[in-house]
């Protein structure tokens, strides 16, 4: 196992592309949080720690790239073939894959979460810190990852994957908002994975479910994703 850990973190910390992206992760989530934070009047709304962590409905796409890269790459290159030579515990290979990308992740979320807070507070007088939003965010980021990873590794498709996460993550609540029957609307956005997760952002009354148990919603959706890629991952051929 230490083996698979240290060639994982390797093959992600070499990657070309895996720096800019964390970059992109505090740049995306700092940057449309301030913007967000720029408002003033009746219409920034109650929940202003919700408002200062709007960045992190960006920033989740860089993430969910990411994610889906840490494997999707290599299944498009065909360097899969060569890991998976090197280390025929197929589910040992994702378990760690998946380890090194939820602590690469958290590193990540961890300062863009905590910068977007600190905009906030300096743009907003009557931002009061709550720790579990912020907390509850770093964690959604993390999922969000695990999701996209899982998608890529059942789809062994970057682009398909990725297209399929960003549907779930952006499409699917606009689909929701245009649904006419409140009950189904509710219902559904109970069953979403951002729609849901993100509830752990809310400090007022107003969130469709409860903040831990929306994103344990999105925990499931992610541990389902992770279940079915193992699957595939085990059974057919690289």
């Amino acid at each position: 196992m230490i083996d698979i850990v240290r060639a994982e973190w390797t093959k992600l910390r070499t990657s070309p592309g895996t720096l800019a992206l964390l970059v992109g992760v505090v740049v995306a989530t700092v940057g449309v949080s301030m913007a967000a934070s720029a408002c003033s009047g009746n219409g920034c709304g109650a929940d202003l720690p919700k408002l200062g962590l709007t960045g992190v409905q960006l920033g989740q796409a860089v993430v969910a790239i990411l994610g889906v890269l840490v494997i999707g790459h290599e299944y498009g290159t065909g360097m899969v073939r060569v890991t998976l030579t090197a280390m025929p515990r197929r589910l040992h290979v994702l378990a760690v894959k998946a380890a090194v990308l939820a602590a690469v992740v958290a590193a990540a979320a961890v300062p863009a979460v905590a910068g977007a807070v600190a905009v906030s507070q300096l743009m907003l007088p009557d931002h009061d810190l709550v720790l579990r939003p912020a907390i509850g965010s770093v964690l959604y980021l993390v999922l969000v990852g695990l999701l996209a990873m899982g998608t890529a590794t059942a789809l062994r498709s970057a682009a398909a994957a990725i297209g399929t996460i960003l549907a779930l993550l952006y499409a699917l609540p606009i689909v929701l908002a245009v649904i006419s029957d409140e009950e189904w609307r509710d219902r559904l956005r109970r069953m979403g994975p951002s729609t849901a997760g993100l509830a752990v952002q809310a400090t007022t009354a107003d969130a469709v479910t409860g903040p831990w148990k929306g994103l344990g919603v999105l925990a499931l959706w992610a541990l389902g994703a992770l279940l079915v890629g193992a699957v595939v991952l085990h059974r057919r051929d690289a």
